[in-house]
């Protein structure tokens, strides 16, 4: 989840799609519902009611003929290929329509009754998850590694690009294996008490432990958490691949960092990497290193 867009015709704009795709699916809006907001305003989700029970309405924009279809097919995909063992909200309908210059999609999955552990990516307070969890946690991800796919979420060219840009050199890019990963495994996607696992859009191939590397990369602020994850994903993080893999969630949280998100985790993922490398992360002399230099996600 993340804050409301702050550009006023970004708002109205999603705000019409959802009304758009609630009288295409022919769902109503639950009184006073929450909006649920994507990455600055290319998703909008609310809860709803369809004829026979509660729903969750998802819609998501991409300007015309730019789609990045890793993304825009990803919930889709995932609801075909991901095992039923991975506790999700299925998906029920879709519905795709243009607005020139924009293209929608409309997803109506079942509403789950829990809600989320935290409200955005980064985590800022302890959640306090029994060992059932954990270990409903540790199924999910080995029944997700075990899906085969020609998706990626991350790409080997962007590993060569991204981390000498933002963790120095000398660095490691080269990824020795690669398993499925959801691509997004943040608190913010994880529900308890019972676990459910959100937002499928980026779900493809990634370094072995991305997944966990994600989970506790983004919960370096709550030091207790980030321990309790190391501690009950130390399989996957205390080997070379899941150092590789946590080298490569910090690349992309510091690039990230600079177009303005996450900026409160920067500081501890540099130090985090500066302890897997033993060394600063000093960036490498030349033209600073843009956000628009390195795309985060190749389709």
């Amino acid at each position: 989840m993340w804050p409301a867009p702050d550009n006023p015709g970004v708002l109205d704009r999603m705000r019409t799609a959802h009304r758009t795709a609630r009288a295409a699916l022919d769902v109503r809006p639950e009184r006073d519902a929450q909006e649920v907001w994507g990455w600055r305003g290319r998703t909008l989700s609310q809860p709803v009611i369809a004829a026979d029970r509660p729903a969750w309405l998802r819609v998501a924009s991409a300007p015309t003929g730019t789609l990045d279809t890793t993304f825009w097919d990803g919930s889709f995909a995932a609801d075909k290929a991901i095992p039923d063992a991975v506790p999700r909200p299925r998906l029920c309908r879709c519905h795709d329509w243009t607005d020139e210059p924009w293209t929608y999609r409309a997803e109506l999955y079942d509403r789950v009754t829990v809600r989320p552990v935290a409200n955005s990516p980064s985590l800022h307070t302890a959640p306090d998850l029994p060992a059932t969890w954990w270990a409903e946690l540790r199924r999910a991800l080995h029944h997700i590694a075990t899906v085969t796919t020609d998706r990626y979420t991350i790409r080997q060219a962007y590993l060569d690009l991204a981390m000498p840009r933002f963790l120095g050199t000398p660095v490691t890019t080269t990824a020795r294996t690669w398993t499925t990963a959801h691509g997004d495994f943040h608190f913010a996607n994880l529900c308890a008490p019972t676990l459910r696992i959100l937002d499928w859009e980026g779900w493809g191939l990634a370094p072995t432990g991305y997944d966990a590397a994600t989970l506790y990369i983004y919960s370096l602020l709550v030091p207790t958490t980030a321990a309790r994850i190391r501690r009950e994903l130390g399989h996957l993080l205390d080997t070379p691949a899941g150092e590789f893999a946590e080298l490569v969630v910090i690349t992309e949280v510091l690039h990230g960092a600079t177009r303005g998100d996450s900026l409160d985790l920067a500081h501890p993922a540099r130090n985090r990497a500066a302890h897997i490398l033993g060394r600063e992360c000093l960036l490498p002399a030349g033209p600073r290193a843009r956000s628009d230099a390195c795309p985060v996600f190749e389709g």
